[in-house]
């Protein structure tokens, strides 16, 4: 019998590892992947309430096809229960093989799905459903990476390599953006009929790249001792939430900085294209910028929370988004385009990302490997379900107003400042060996119970 996260003394050695091999494939399969997922973020800001909410009037559509955008993220909670378990059990790689299908394959049937006009409401109906398949998948998808990156990563680079996964996330974003900058110069008639589709069929690429990355991964050192050790967990949440339970909450609270990112990249482009009448190209243009930028700053964040501990840079981050938030909004409200730009890539692009480059290693960090796919994905998803309805959130209570943007962005610096309080309050981590990880959270008779 076995503590949680103990690894046996046939454990292979880290430095047997490929942490290179596995921050590049988790960085192409969460890039492949979240290019699916944000190609809907997209479309729900500037087609879908034309397109599956005709009979609406302007605000009510953009209100229903931003909330298709959330209803993913409430299917999210559920997939992390679910390929939680399956990656605590039965390896990281086969979590990272079925999310990349399940969220390719439905992503391609969002480009067939037929208008409201030609089935009526059967067309939204069939478009939630697979905006909840896209969230099942997402549920596990970025847990399943960092996993399977941390596990490989030496113990003093752990941030660094993890950071791949979060940079992938953000290259997705780029090519979601990319590809629908020339979709949008189409006329009107086009975009709304076959033109916005064409993002969504490109998907096909993705099925196949993706897979074949996936499956040609090795499992991980960690997960590999311990099925050879015999220490796998039969039910990882009973675990988790029996003697973790503290660390899940924490990175519940944690995981809602994520609105930063919803409300950047859906409200804020709703909102200056249906209210303040900005031309889309232009706006679709501060994200792809931003993102590209964030490629950047990420692994240099990563690198200087592997130095100085992840609280510091995580904090800085944060309080960062919550005084820009006012500023990138601002800019958009009087429309001034030298501003939005310099604002949005210097939040986006520079500040929001040393959140982004430091919360993979960090909530990883806050569980024994036993449970650590499950506490990682199940805290994360439940947060990001909140953030994901953040969007529909901000309009709902603000409306859509030209003064509208002010109550938005107190409302993103108080989900900041919560973030914040769980940061401080958590553990250090950055210098805790990796079979330590997660036990001191563990009295000693807790321990001695896990049946493994």
């Amino acid at each position: 019998m076995m503590t949680p996260g103990s690894t046996p003394s046939t454990a292979p050695a880290v430095t047997k590892a490929n942490p290179r091999r596995a921050a590049a494939a988790a960085w192409i399969g969460s890039a492949l992947e979240y290019y699916d997922f944000f190609i809907y973020g997209t479309a729900a800001a500037l087609v879908f309430g034309r397109v599956f909410f005709p009979d609406s009037n302007p605000l009510a559509g953009t209100l229903l096809a931003l909330a298709t955008f959330g209803v993913g993220y409430l299917a999210r909670p559920i997939g992390a229960l679910v390929l939680g378990h399956l990656g605590d059990t039965v390896g990281r790689k086969k979590v990272l093989v079925l999310t990349v299908l399940l969220m390719g394959i439905s992503t391609v049937l969002v480009g067939f799905l037929p208008s409201y006009e030609q089935i009526g409401v059967a067309a939204p109906v069939l478009l939630v459903l697979l905006r909840l398949a896209q969230g099942f998948s997402a549920g596990g998808e970025q847990a399943g990476a960092n996993s399977m990156s941390m596990e490989h990563a030496p113990d003093h680079r752990r941030a660094f390599f993890t950071s791949f996964t979060l940079s992938g996330t953000q290259a997705g974003q780029i090519f979601a953006t990319a590809v629908f900058i020339p979709v949008a110069l189409l006329p009107e008639a086009q975009l709304l009929s076959w033109g916005w589709r064409i993002p969504f069929w490109i998907s096909a690429i993705v099925i196949v790249v993706a897979f074949l990355i996936r499956r040609t991964l090795d499992e991980t050192p960690v997960f590999t001792a311990e099925v050879a050790g015999g220490v796998v967990a039969e039910v990882p949440v009973r675990v988790l939430f029996r003697d973790h339970w503290r660390g899940v909450l924490r990175v519940i609270a944690a995981a809602l900085i994520a609105s930063v990112s919803t409300i950047f990249t859906v409200y804020a482009l709703s909102f200056a294209v249906n209210t303040v009448g900005l031309d889309r190209t232009t706006m679709l243009w501060v994200g792809v910028l931003a993102n590209v930028a964030a490629l950047g700053t990420i692994p240099l964040w990563a690198m200087l929370s592997d130095r100085v501990g992840r609280k510091p840079v995580f904090i800085a981050g944060s309080l960062g988004c919550a005084a820009l938030m006012f500023a990138y909004l601002y800019a958009i409200a009087i429309a001034n385009y030298p501003l939005i730009f310099l604002v949005g890539i210097g939040m986006f692009g520079f500040v929001y990302t040393a959140t982004s480059a430091v919360w993979p290693a960090f909530y990883a960090e806050m569980f024994p490997a036993t449970v650590r796919l499950s506490g990682m994905a199940i805290g994360t998803q439940i947060g990001f379900a909140v953030a994901g309805f953040a969007p529909t959130i901000a309009i709902a209570v603000a409306g859509d107003g030209a003064n509208a943007w002010f109550i938005v962005a107190v409302i993103t610096a108080i989900i900041c400042i919560i973030n914040v309080i769980a940061v401080a309050t958590a553990k250090e981590t950055f210098q805790t060996p990796m079979s330590q990880l997660g036990l001191k959270q563990v009295s000693t008779e807790q321990a001695s119970r896990v049946t493994v």
